[in-house]
């Protein structure tokens, strides 16, 4: 797309409503969410695979310039493996543990390592594997690659907001796709429901009583991508916007930020405003459920339930949570397309960025977060354009200069 002064690019972010909740329990002890030992070993095998380079953090000047902050930047996850996502991290790493657990259970292997399995070393067991989960897109491409690459069957679960583009990048590494009746939450009872049925192996990025250890390793795998943002930083971030959803990433960045650097810097939790079950739960006090069709253009963040166990990370470490509407997002995609050169941001991708806009430019809520000319901001972009048609639709179709959802800067 053609280069634009930073004037031209910036939204008026004013126009968006939105809504911002600081957590009344923000710093209370809570429990271990994620162990180190667990981390040391996914940063182990995924630095390992072929491919493995850590995506590039770019800095946005003119957007820390028009937002009076400091430094801005974003953590561009589109190259990730060639999937344009984060979530590459965490759904083919958990597949290679939850395949080399069943091998020790069936007397085959004690240790099957993730290049073993890739080898084809245990290509006729693995054959009779099957894998599943649910997902909006992003997640189920992850362990659809995964069950490719480590040699088991797939089966996706998804519901009917599941875009035609992000089926078919599912279909095309090899995974069956089947769709179920209602929203994102219905697809993980869905699946859920399979894989205890017919013995097959789940992979959800959420969890649940009862069901948190392969969500645990899937959170570890989403650690690296935050990790990786911190080492690139020229100094530590004084807040984090990073997006919602159920919850997995948002604690997994959580956790490495108070590794690195304690309380110091405040984690800003970002959610589509129909779908913002993390404000809801810190509004209630435990974990709480946003019901009904939760109809978002950001299809990667609509889950109406919280994760278990990102909430028991975010209910204490994340310091505000925020809800925003669709249009905010879309105007951050825009902003991040006309740029020269022009950074890919899915509709989930640029929620964080979208978040940070419209609370630098709100007075009572640049307050609240503590937002001012010292302040070094950290956002994910987590997504690129994982679906092709979706995004260019999103960010070139018609009235794209002219529509209330991206007005320049006055």
């Amino acid at each position: 797309m053609p280069s634009a002064s930073r004037r031209d690019l910036l939204p008026a972010m004013t126009g968006h409503p939105f809504r911002l909740l600081t957590n009344p329990r923000h710093g209370v002890p809570g429990v271990v969410v994620l162990p180190e030992g667990g981390w040391r070993r996914a940063r182990a095998a995924i630095t390992a695979w072929p491919g493995y380079a850590p995506t590039p953090l770019r800095g946005l000047p003119d957007v820390a310039a028009a937002l009076g902050l400091a430094s801005v930047h974003l953590k561009d996850e589109s190259p990730r493996f060639g999937l344009g996502s984060f979530k590459a991290l965490g759904g083919a790493y958990a597949v290679s543990v939850v395949i080399a657990r069943e091998l020790a259970r069936r007397g085959v292997a004690n240790a099957a390592s993730p290049a073993e399995l890739e080898s084809g070393r245990f290509a006729t067991e693995t054959a009779g594997i099957t894998v599943t989960c649910a997902t909006d897109g992003n997640h189920g491409r992850s362990v659809a690659w995964g069950a490719r690459r480590f040699g088991a069957r797939c089966v996706i679960f998804v519901h009917p907001g599941v875009s035609a583009g992000r089926r078919e990048a599912m279909t095309a590494l090899g995974a069956e796709v089947r769709e179920v009746p209602g929203n994102y939450d219905d697809s993980v009872r869905a699946s859920e429901a399979a894989a205890r049925e017919a013995g097959w192996l789940l992979v959800s990025d959420t969890s649940w009583p009862g069901y948190t250890e392969t969500p645990r390793e899937v959170m570890q795998g989403y650690r690296l991508m935050a990790e990786e943002a911190l080492d690139a930083l020229p100094a530590p971030p004084s807040h984090v916007f990073v997006q919602g959803g159920v919850g997995g990433v948002a604690a997994a960045v959580s956790v490495a930020l108070r590794a690195r650097h304690g309380t110091g810097p405040r984690l800003v939790v970002v959610e589509p405003e129909r779908a913002a079950c993390l404000l809801a739960s810190a509004e209630a006090g435990e974990p709480a459920t946003v019901p009904g069709e939760l109809d978002t253009m950001m299809a990667g963040l609509a889950c109406g339930e919280p994760s278990l166990l990102a909430w028991g990370e975010l209910e204490r470490a994340a310091f505000a949570f925020m809800a925003i509407p669709d249009s905010a997002a879309i105007a951050a995609m825009r902003l991040l397309a006309r740029r020269a050169p022009p950074i890919e941001a899915g509709e989930s991708g640029a929620a964080g960025l979208a978040g940070l806009a419209l609370a630098a430019r709100d007075g009572a809520a640049r307050e609240a977060l503590g937002l001012g000319p010292e302040s070094r901001a950290l956002v994910f972009s987590t997504e690129g354009a994982t679906d092709i048609n979706l995004y260019e639709r999103l960010v070139s179709g018609p009235g794209v200069d002219t529509d209330p959802v991206s007005p320049l800067l006055g």
